[in-house]
């Protein structure tokens, strides 16, 4: 398997599990109904989309914005807010609100994680070291 797919493969496991997290975090009712079925669905959903709106822009030039942490961010939120409202309609009186909350959560997590993540993960090792000794 190529390297350039092996990228694409990485980047839509990348884009599956924020979404997913964040349609999870946003729902209403989502930490109540943390075993419900049919949140979990939609979750799944929305971030199966997103993966693959992510992976299909690989083969335009939007791929360029996966190499700045904040294109990558704001590209993450904007392909959430897009698969979220594809999946299902909102769950609020505004159609559009937890849309944008979801996509913004989604790119907050992404900008997260590569704040984190970075480096393999050098952060998160050193807070380690720091608190084990």
């Amino acid at each position: 398997m190529s390297s350039e797919w092996k990228r694409r493969i990485r980047l839509f496991v990348q884009r599956f599990w924020q979404p997913t997290s964040a349609c999870m975090t946003c729902m209403p009712g989502s930490w109540s109904n943390v075993m419900s079925l049919a949140h979990w669905t939609i979750a799944f959903r929305t971030g199966l989309l997103t993966g693959l709106l992510a992976v299909l822009l690989t083969f335009t030039l939007a791929t360029k914005l996966y190499e700045n942490r904040y294109g990558n961010a704001l590209l993450v939120g904007l392909l959430t807010a897009l698969g979220d409202a594809y999946s299902h309609a909102s769950h609020y009186s505004n159609p559009y609100v937890e849309h944008i909350a979801t996509g913004a959560v989604s790119g907050f997590l992404a900008l997260a994680a590569s704040y984190l993540f970075e480096d393999r993960a050098r952060r998160i090792r050193w807070i380690w070291a720091r608190i084990v000794g």
